[in-house]
């Protein structure tokens, strides 16, 4: 045999031996993705109790504001809701297409979002998440091209989980009744249209910041996230957030359908680079 076969079929070994191993980390990711979602949908109330806005009673008036437009009397109190969505991932300022569906259950227990982003040769596909069960955290960013090669693994450090679970927070305008007073949240007015709402078994997160229309329609939410998307790559807290750009309702619920989000939300830094329009929610 000569020198360059045994040097291809050496290639060759190497080759299919990384292929093996990606093929084998992907399954891993995949699976850790279908076991949390698995989880969250576990972890739903069948039989929630219904709203009844004298719930609110106690609440700034912001805050009833909120509630009147955002829940329809005698909805099931479900703080569950599985979206499907699609739109643009915006990644070193080209727009991209983006499909997803995500499982959101309340914050202190997390998220599950699967997205597939781009097209052709640029087509890659993962998953973010966040999940809080009996004390122990898991949170990761895992987004592979065709399924072969990695673009992100990140997560299981105390920073990635911090970070997500500040995501979870904000999006809970898609599930309002995890924003009432009966589940832990803590409402704060702050202005005319305006308020801070805590919630009190995230106490180690800072609040989410929400602005109302005269209606009661949330347009702005926002908070101080604890990341490293700046140019030093440096965790510190940073203001993110975004606009609601539409409104729909799902069984009872006024949710957000149109929306733009993005990291130093009111500096002029601000750049969105999540755009996504929900298609389904069902809770």
């Amino acid at each position: 045999m000569t020198l360059l076969k045994i040097v291809l079929l050496s290639f060759a070994a190497v080759l299919i031996a990384a292929v093996a191993l990606g093929l084998w980390v992907h399954s891993r990711d995949r699976a850790q993705a279908a076991r949390v979602w698995a989880a969250l949908e576990a972890a739903r109330e069948a039989d929630p109790p219904r709203f009844d806005p004298a719930m609110t009673a106690d609440l700034p008036e912001v805050a009833q504001r909120y509630f009147a437009r955002a829940i329809e009397p005698g909805t099931p109190l479900h703080r569950s809701v599985r979206l499907e969505m699609e739109g643009s991932f915006i990644l070193n300022g080209n727009p991209m297409p983006m499909t997803a569906r995500q499982i959101l259950a309340p914050p202190a227990q997390g998220f599950n979002w699967q997205a597939e982003v781009g097209s052709g040769l640029m087509r890659f596909a993962g998953s973010d998440g966040y999940h809080r069960e009996g004390g122990a955290e898991e949170s990761w960013t895992k987004f592979w091209l065709h399924g072969l090669i990695p673009l992100a693994r990140i997560g299981g450090t105390d920073d990635h989980a911090r970070a997500a679970a500040t995501r979870v927070m904000l999006e809970a305008v898609w599930a309002p009744a995890s924003l009432l007073p009966q589940f832990g949240a803590e409402w704060v007015q702050t202005g005319p249209d305006s308020a801070e709402v805590r919630f009190a078994d995230m106490r180690d997160i800072a609040p989410m910041q929400i602005t109302l229309d005269a209606e009661g329609n949330p347009t702005e939410v926002w908070a101080m996230r604890w990341t490293d998307a700046n140019p030093e790559r440096v965790h510190r807290l940073q203001p993110f957030g975004g606009r609601m750009l539409a409104m729909g309702r799902h069984q009872g619920f006024l949710v957000p359908t149109r929306v733009e989000l993005g990291n130093m939300w009111g500096t002029p830094d601000y750049a969105p680079f999540f755009l996504a329009t929900i298609t389904r929610a069902a809770f």
